[in-house]
């Protein structure tokens, strides 16, 4: 007969599928709304993120006030062990539910799955994050499982889901198929208005290097094949902070010796592996508190109860078994993988890359990288779908972080919500006003493309979509010689550094598509002193200011 599933299980996989619901909401409701400011709740699972509070403390020797917050999580952890790790996270749900459907298709022995030394692996990553953010370097992040996880859905899920729909609706609406006098559309017409003005709201929103990101999730979620939960148990950075808080908590596992037969069936659905033997040899930094060990066993000598004073040695407890030279050579990789990653132009500063515009209100480039996590809040928020991923142009500790494409959308003149979502304030938060005077970049002619200058022929659209009230972009009348000799006066559009703040708008409308005729590029971007090239010009001075 089937044995049913114990109750505490339950209560944890609806916790499970309760958080990851909600974390999937939060991602669906950050979106533009005109005139209304980003709520901080959007944020919300960031804020609970202990891992980006030490980083962008080490890195950025700075504290976001809001990201104070994960100090709850550290309290949980301190009381309940990787309750977050077991309960709460929505990539360890993803894991977890993985797990399950292969276990379906796979149909498992009841193999005992105890502790692996390899799994002391993620501990040596975060020592070595950790010298490597006391250096300046915050790179660790784009690892993070909450980071990881709401990048993947923004960027590649949801895009590859808005256009499964689109085109499905559209081949229904175009096709109309009837039966009798039913017609489909009457049915996928509501359904598909609804996903776009409620769910989606951009439309076509697509984002560069969707492929590299879910190359990535998909190769961690199919390591589950290999060994359940394997993010999990070997990498996660943010499960080996985790791991070290709760390496004496108060809630504990208890086994009672005179019922124990040391049968091994606790560790055949144990999530983290987290005994070293058959019944015996709990180390609480790998527990998960699934409960999957004590509503297993047959004999209830196996439950968790909780020790008031953290100093008690019963319930015992085991440690991971780091040691101290291998802490050392994960200090020594974090440095020599910050050397590595500093080894750029990039990484130096000493270069500045024409298009790594970044949004209005970052930091200067090296305290940018310092805060950033590329988790994708800003590009979600993004009312034009113009910030997109960066892969080579900020080098490899730049990847997937923000930047402006304005090929493929601007920076909308009145918008300030990137800087409102930002976890770690990368991306300042600005009033309208403080936005207008910040300059992202500098549009200029391409004198071998613009129509005007080519073809002479007239063409003012960047002129008039300019939407700066005085006009960055202007146009100067002159006279042209045509073919057959004959004189045109046109409009030659000219750009006035003064007044140009960088925003995209002239590259995303001009008519030419495929290369347009006026690009934007990062000099006299506000947050860098030196890459002020065109300083501005004094009324009665001759002599050049150089």
């Amino acid at each position: 007969m089937k044995r049913r599933l114990p109750f505490r299980r339950w209560i944890r996989r609806v916790v499970q599928i309760a958080f990851l619901l909600a974390f999937v909401g939060l991602i669906l409701a950050t979106r533009p709304v005109p005139g209304e400011t980003p709520s901080w709740w959007l944020k919300a699972y960031f804020l609970a993120d202990p891992l980006i509070l030490v980083m962008t403390v080490l890195a950025a020797h700075a504290v976001p006030l809001l990201a104070l917050f994960s100090l709850v999580t550290v309290l949980l952890t301190l009381i309940l062990g990787r309750v977050f790790c077991g309960w709460i996270c929505p990539l360890g749900t993803v894991h977890a539910l993985t797990g399950w459907a292969l276990d379906k298709v796979q149909k498992p022995a009841k193999r005992r799955d105890t502790f692996s030394p390899w799994q002391k692996a993620k501990y040596y990553i975060l020592g070595g994050a950790l010298v490597m953010a006391l250096v300046g370097g915050h790179w660790i992040t784009i690892f993070d499982p909450l980071v990881l996880l709401y990048r993947t859905v923004t960027t590649s899920l949801l895009p590859a889901a808005q256009w499964g729909i689109e085109t499905g609706a559209n081949a229904v609406y175009q096709a109309d198929p009837r039966i009798g006098g039913f017609k489909l559309t009457s049915v996928t017409e509501p359904a598909y208005q609804y996903l776009r003005n409620h769910v989606f709201v951009l439309p076509k929103q697509a984002f560069l290097g969707t492929g590299l990101i879910l190359a990535f999730f998909i190769a961690i979620v199919a390591a589950n094949a290999y060994r359940r939960r394997f993010w999990c148990r070997y990498v996660c950075p943010l499960g080996a902070l985790l791991g070290l808080l709760a390496k004496r908590p108060l809630l504990r596992r208890k086994v009672t010796s005179e019922s124990c037969n040391e049968c091994g069936l606790c560790t055949t659905a144990c999530h983290g592996a987290s005994a070293s033997g058959l019944g015996t040899g709990w180390k609480p930094s790998e527990c998960f508190v699934c409960l999957n060990c004590s509503t297993t066993c047959p004999r209830d000598a196996c439950e968790f109860t909780f020790q008031p004073v953290i100093w008690r040695k019963e319930p015992a407890v085991q440690p991971v078994g780091l040691t101290r030279r291998g802490v050392l050579w994960a200090a020594a990789g974090g440095l020599v993988g910050f050397a590595f990653l500093r080894a750029t132009p990039q990484g130096r500063g000493s270069v500045y890359h024409p298009r790594l515009i970044r949004p209005p209100g970052s930091r200067p480039e090296p305290d940018f990288l310092a805060r950033c996590t590329a988790c994708g809040m800003c590009m979600k928020v993004c009312p034009t779908g113009g910030l997109q991923p960066a892969i080579t142009e900020a080098g490899l500790e730049g990847l997937f972080t923000p930047h402006l494409v304005p090929i493929i959308g601007y920076c909308d003149y009145t918008c300030t919500a990137c800087g409102h979502v930002c976890p770690t304030e990368a991306i300042r938060p600005l009033t309208e006003e403080e936005k207008h005077q910040i300059k992202i970049g500098l549009a200029a002619f391409d004198v071998t493309r613009c129509i005007p200058y080519v073809y002479g022929r007239n063409c003012v659209v960047c002129e008039e979509h300019c939407p700066i009230p005085e006009k960055a972009i202007y146009c100067v009348e002159t006279e042209v010689e045509l073919r057959d000799g004959k004189k045109r006066r046109i409009k030659l559009p000219k750009v006035d550094p003064e007044k140009c703040i960088g925003c995209g708008v002239c590259e995303y409308v001009c008519p030419l598509d495929d290369a347009p005729g006026i690009r934007v590029i990062t000099t006299n971007e506000t947050r860098h002193d030196r890459h002020q090239a065109l300083l501005p010009e004094v009324e009665g001075e001759e002599e050049l200011p150089y």
